[in-house]
């Protein structure tokens, strides 16, 4: 029968993780069409959750734990956990219960000979308005910066042909986007709504700062667009510098007009042109930082340990 590969990036989720677990098992075994491996990242939070995952590996062999070395980020997660898929399919989906494994075979049933990625799209989100609109901030940019379709909604519930996935882990950059690597390796998508479940436990572990570095490296990973913006503001402003100029120069000379000095509005246009000019170099060294990172091989993660493979039971001890 064919595999499905389910990865899952973990972080403070050790009320949650045999919940979505159960869940996967179920629907998958119902079913009855395919056999199944479930590949559980725990991102290095400070709780219980890589007891929780070896726990799990103990209960069903099928389960492979990977336990990163720190706190790499959900992305840098979804590629450890990607470079270890085995299945024909692979299904991306939360921690949390909030992708409900049941609605699986929605996604994986439309997948056609015309479809290589089919995400979630929710027709109500239960999520914090700042979740949400991070999520409107990162749809805009990925349609803005990558050209990702506009009616297209991607979402962290997805099922993806495994050819894409082995494109996707190509990438070794330490900032992955992974949402423009899938963009980048087909134009072949779908969305089909599923219901989006409340949160059992917990709360969200995106902040402001993990969304704006997700921000950061949406604009960085795949354009330039950012830095032709950045040229094409310089133009402007030093366009409207220059008839200012010309402006003074004819009403003094010309025109003979008496011109205030106007300490409060020459204060006003340096500030707003250095704030703007500090914002493009900012800009700027993102992009050759970024660089630097990845010439100096900064790792894009660092697995500490992993559990038995999938199918091998743990060594008794």
């Amino acid at each position: 029968m064919p595999l499905l590969s389910f990865v899952i990036p973990c972080y403070h989720s050790a009320a949650t993780l045999a919940g979505v677990v159960r869940d996967i098992r179920a629907t998958v075994t119902a079913d009855g069409r395919y056999t199944y491996e479930i590949l559980l990242i725990n991102d290095n939070p400070a709780d219980d959750t890589w007891r929780e995952i070896c726990r799990l590996k103990a209960e069903d062999p099928n389960v492979f734990g990977i336990c990163m070395s720190r706190n790499f980020g959900q992305a840098s997660a979804l590629m450890a956990g990607y470079r270890h898929v085995r299945g024909d399919l692979v299904v991306s989906l939360d921690d949390d219960g909030q992708t409900p494994p049941a609605e699986m075979f929605r996604l994986i049933d439309a997948l056609d000979e015309d479809t290589d990625v089919v995400y979630a799209s929710y027709p109500t989100k239960h999520h914090s308005l700042f979740r949400n609109f991070g999520s409107r901030v990162n749809d805009w940019m990925a349609t803005w910066l990558m050209g990702k379709p506009k009616d297209l909604y991607m979402a962290s519930y997805y099922v993806a042909r495994r050819f894409i996935i082995d494109e996707m882990v190509k990438c070794d950059n330490p900032f992955p986007y992974v949402d423009g690597l899938a963009v980048r390796s087909t134009s072949r998508f779908k969305n089909v709504p599923i219901d989006h479940q409340d949160r059992t436990e917990g709360e969200s572990g995106y902040t402001f700062i993990k969304l704006l570095r997700l921000w950061l490296n949406g604009f960085t990973a795949f354009s330039v667009k950012p830095l032709r913006v950045a040229t094409v503001m310089g133009m402007i402003f030093s366009l409207v510098g220059f008839l200012f100029a010309v402006a003074i120069i004819v009403r003094k000379i010309i025109l003979l007009d008496a011109i205030d000095a106007g300490w409060s509005s020459i204060v006003s246009v340096v500030l707003l042109l250095d704030g703007i000019l500090m914002m493009m170099l900012g800009l700027v060294g993102e992009y050759v930082g970024r660089m630097y990172m990845t010439m100096n091989k900064s790792p894009q993660y660092v697995i500490r340990t992993t559990t038995a493979a999938p199918g091998e039971t743990e060594p008794q001890s």
